[in-house]
This record gives C-alpha cells, sequence and structure tokens, in this order.
C-alpha cells in the first residue's frame, strides 16, 4: 500500500510491547529520575506553538509509504513536531546507561528524544520514528529537552547525505521549527542566549545502542537483558534467532563488531568524524547515530576533530575512531559477559575486529587509490607514504583524491616518461587542493616523488585507466556537506531562506557525480570558514 498520510501508518510498538517499563501521569513522567528494572519509560511531546515544516526528504518519506505527492505540510508539522499524536502510537523514551569521554556516566537515557512508534511499510520493513527535540522526559537529567535550529538541521542534512554517500546512517524524514526560543550556552562560556528551536524526525530499525546493554549490567539486570537480547535477535537480526544458547548469542555480538569495522571504514573513506563516539552513542545496527559535533575533513588531518569538548585530549579525532569503536565493543562485550560465557569469547571475537578491520581498511585504501587487486607490502608502504606527505601541508582531502583520478589519463597520454622534464606537471589537477599558494619545497618535492611512485606502480595491477578511474570515482565523493556549507544553510533558514538548503538537499543525492548540482559546492572551505563557530570546530551545545 502506498499514498498513506501520516496517521494513516501502519504503526506497531513491538519495543513497549516486549519489553517492561514505566508508566506515570505525564507531570511526573518530565521529572527527572532514575528509572531501574525497566527499558522505557511512557511519555508523550511537550507541545509547540507554531510548528512549521522546513524540510523533508522524498526518500525517507518513502520509506513510511507517505504520499510525496499529497503530503499536507500542516498535518505533517502537527505530528512531526509532537503536538498531535495518532492513534496507535506509543510514544516513550528509552532507558540507557553509558561511557562518556571514556568514563561510566551511569543512566543517561533519552533526554529529549521520544520515540513516537514503529511503522511497518508495504515490503515489509519496519522503522522507529523518532523526535529529536521533544521536551522533557525522565532522561532529562533536569534539561529542557529541546533541540536548536543549528543542531536540528544539522542533522537532518547530514543522515541524508550519508546514505547517498552509502555509509551506513539513520534517516533523517524531516526538519521542523517550533516557533519557540530554547536558551542555550553556545560555547559553555556563560553566555547562553536564545535560539530558534526545531524538531528533527529521525528514522531508523530501532535506536539501540551499546548502553542499553551497559545500564542492565550496571545494575545486574541479567533478567532485563536477556530479555532485551532475546527482543533485539527476534526483531531485527532473525539470522540468528534459530540458534540455540551461547553460541546465538556469540554470533550476534560478533556481527554487531563486523558492521561497527565496516561503519568506520566507511566514516574514514568519506573523511568523516563523529566527535563524540561515547558508547551510548553507538548503533548495534552498525549505522552513524546522534549527529552532534561531528565534523568532514577539509585540510588533510588525522589528529583532529571537530568537538571543542575534547579539544585538548583529542579521544574522538579522526584516525582514533577505529581504536575507539574498538574500546566502545569491549564494553559491551563486556555487559554481554554473563550471556557470552566469559571475557575470553569477547577477546577472540574483538581479535577478528581488529584483523577484519584491517582488510576492510586496506581494501577501501585500495580502491580510493584505484587498485583491484589486494594491497601488497608495497601497497601498504605507499599508502603509509601518501599519510606522511599529507600531513606536510595544508591540503584538501576530498578534492585530493577526486582530482588524484586525473593523473591517470595525464600519465597515460605521456607514459614513463611523463613528468620526467618537469615533475610538478603532476600537480596540475592537485593545485585546487592545496590552501597555501606555495607550499614549501620539501612538501612540494616529497608529494612529487610520491606521485611518481604511485603511478608507476599503479601501471602493475592489469586495469585500465578508464576501470581506475570509474572506481577512484565511485569511492572517492565529489561532494560531501562541509561544516561551512551547513552553516550557510542555517544561517539561511534563521532568516527564512532556505535557498542554500534546497540547493544542498539536491546536491546530497549525487554525491559522486561531477554535475550543475554539485559543482557549486566542489571548492575548499573558505578562509572566512577558517575560526568561525560552527564552521571549524562545535561544541556539545544543541
Amino acid at each position: 500500500m502506498t499514498g498513506m498520510k501520516v496517521c494513516q501508518m501502519n504503526f506497531k510498538n513491538s519495543f513497549v510491547e516486549s519489553l517492561p517499563g514505566l508508566s506515570l501521569n505525564q507531570e511526573v513522567s518530565r521529572q527527572a529520575q532514575q528509572t531501574p528494572g525497566v527499558a522505557y519509560s511512557f511519555v508523550t511531546p511537550e507541545k509547540v506553538s507554531h510548528p512549521s515544516l522546513i524540510s523533508w526528504s522524498e526518500s525517507a518519506a518513502q520509506l513510511l509509504d507517505l504520499d510525496v505527492v499529497k503530503l499536507d505540510p500542516v498535518e505533517f508539522a502537527q505530528v512531526f513536531s509532537g503536538n498531535h499524536v495518532c492513534a496507535g502510537m506509543k510514544p516513550y523514551a528509552a532507558r540507557y546507561g553509558g561511557h562518556q569521554f571514556g568514563h561510566w556516566a551511569g543512566q543517561l537515557g533519552d533526554g529529549r528524544a521520544i520515540t513516537l512508534a514503529e511503522v511497518v511499510n508495504s515490503v515489509g520493513q519496519s522503522w522507529e520514528i523518532q523526535l529529536k527535540g521533544a521536551g522533557r522526559t525522565p532522561y532529562s537529567r533536569g534539561a529542557d529537552g529541546r533541540a536548536v535550529l543549528r543542531s536540528s538541521l544539522r542533522e537532518y542534512v547530514c543522515s541524508e547525505a550519508m546514505y547517498h554517500l552509502g555509509v551506513p546512517t539513520t534517516r533523517a524524514l524531516s526538519c521542523v521549527s517550533t516557533g519557540d526560543s530554547v536558551v542555550r550556552d553556545l560555547f559553555y562560556d556563560g553566555n547562553p542566549a536564545p535560539e530558534p528551536g526545531a524538531i528533527t524526525t529521525r528514522l531508523a530499525p530501532s535506536f539501540i545502542r551499546f548502553g542499553h546493554f551497559q545500564i542492565c549490567a550496571f545494575h545486574s539486570e541479567l533478567e532485563l537483558m536477556t530479555q532485551l537480547v532475546h527482543y533485539v535477535i527476534d526483531q531485527h537480526f532473525p539470522q540468528f534467532k534459530t540458534l540455540q544458547g551461547e553460541y546465538k548469542y556469540l554470533q550476534w555480538y560478533s556481527h554487531v563488531v563486523e558492521t561497527t569495522a565496516s561503519l568506520i571504514v566507511d566514516w574514514l573513506r568519506v573523511g568523516f568524524v563523529h566527535g563524540v563516539m561515547n558508547t551510548d552513542n553507538l548503533s548495534i545496527h552498525g549505522l552513524t547515530i546522534d549527529y552532534g559535533p561531528y565534523g568532514w575533513l577539509d585540510v588533510y588531518d588525522p589528529d583532529w576533530t571537530p568537538n571543542t569538548t575534547d579539544a585538548q585530549h583529542r579521544r574522538y579525532r579522526f584516525a582514533a575512531q577505529p581504536a575507539i569503536a574498538l574500546w566502545n565493543l569491549a564494553q559491551l562485550g563486556e555487559a554481554l559477559g554473563p550471556l557470552l560465557g566469559g571475557f575470553q569469547a569477547v577477546e577472540d571475537i574483538l581479535t577478528d575486529y581488529q584483523q577484519s578491520f584491517r582488510d576492510q581498511l586496506l581494501s577501501m585504501m585500495g580502491k580510493k587509490l584505484g587498485f583491484q587487486a589486494k594491497m601488497d607490502q608495497r601497497g601498504i608502504e605507499l599508502i603509509e607514504g601518501l599519510d606522511r606527505v599529507l600531513r606536510m601541508t595544508e591540503i584538501d582531502t576530498t578534492i585530493f583524491y577526486r582530482q588524484l583520478a586525473e593523473l591517470h589519463g595525464l600519465y597515460s597520454e605521456q607514459g614513463e616518461g611523463a613528468g620526467k622534464k618537469d615533475p610538478k606537471t603532476f600537480l596540475e589537477p592537485l593545485r585546487a587542493a592545496f590552501y597555501a599558494e606555495a607550499p614549501s619545497e620539501p612538501a612540494l618535492k616529497a608529494l612529487v616523488q610520491w606521485l611518481q611512485d604511485y603511478l608507476s606502480w599503479s601501471q602493475t595491477d592489469g586495469t585500465s585507466v578508464e576501470e581506475k578511474v570509474q572506481m577512484m570515482n565511485q569511492t572517492n565523493p565529489f561532494f560531501i556537506p562541509r561544516n561551512y556549507i551547513l552553516q550557510q544553510c542555517i544561517d539561511g533558514v534563521a532568516k527564512g531562506d532556505t535557498a542554500v538548503l534546497n540547493k544542498v538537499m539536491m546536491a546530497i543525492k549525487t554525491p559522486y557525480e561531477d554535475s550543475a548540482l554539485t559543482r557549486e559546492f566542489f571548492k575548499k572551505r573558505p578562509e572566512w570558514a577558517r575560526h568561525k563557530a560552527g564552521c571549524s570546530a562545535l561544541s556539545c551545545s544543541s
């Protein structure tokens, strides 16, 4: 069935019907409190004054069988602001815990996210619908449960961009302005100020995180954790449903480890930095979840983090993401230990993670460089050499990798003697990637030498220039929603102008294509954005 209106969707509520929860009157349910022994608390969204639809994703709407032609923006805004709860919805906030910046934070939970229901679409897929910024819940810890426009729009755009980039992610259905102000201290410097409020509607098979299991383990709630694991496997991982005992749990945990490894490889492929990889921000589905102070590598810098809260220790910097994922998986494994038969089994699976991640990383880097064959020792040395070379000057990550494909045609035309008379010939296609007008001579010399070695070796794998270029252009994006671009969207929407946002939402649909839609954004971060708030680094304030 297709073409349904919002409240005609096929709702179900398997999470609340399968697991124990807390039901309180609404006044009490909005008070911050510990909720031991339950997986969630029923709570309805708090109403907003003037909900208005800013933008919505057609492809996400189609997942719910919503009529993209007959959509009523008023009805849509009423439901996805939380002002109207459809019959069949049972809104709730989930309880979970987590490690934040390496330290156990205790009970966390959905402090401003409220799940409305799950929807089963016409092809049998189940999607959980969640409002982010919908008001106070028992897990708000004294906060207001709201979200500001800047963070809501950043999550909305980036979720859809990641989907089209081929990176596993939660989806974003819409972004709705609330008509209300939200007070936030953007830089945590004692200067709070009102900002426009907004709500993002996001979709996922479920929003269950590592922290759902950790909170059960911390409070020795083995029965609840067992119920939760059975629910997760039965509803979301049916391939393990018929297995028995510890083997069942081990196979499921191993699958979570594998999909997490694949996710991190994809982050590295497109230059994405999550910014706050706490255990409560990692999905059991191997999805990118909770877009907060994330960022994209402009200048190639593996030690960069977009999160100002993490500026000193850089725990969640770009290059540390694989190790942090492993650490988080170990915390999940420790929580599940009673079901997995002890930590030795967990250690064995995590050893497999390290090998799987390495294999996937080398394969991905090979494709970024245009190699189909498995990376041998020379290929590994080439990758390591590129890392050293790119660190030597300010060079744009996305533009460099995309333009690298053009060198194959140049080399093919000039043959083995290409660049011998003037080695800097190799640099011409790459000049658009340099932030400095004149990189240092040592940096240029090292880069030219690497390019010569790379192009020479690239002739040995037996693939044609056309095949290499196609592979590279399918692996290295032409368009990414850089922070400065997102800030332009936010600034425009705040003034009632959605022109830039509309262009970006069109461009994200074809991120690997050089087209009229994407070329406008194929440029380095402008100098004015180097230190501008929201363009270079962000706080956790949202």
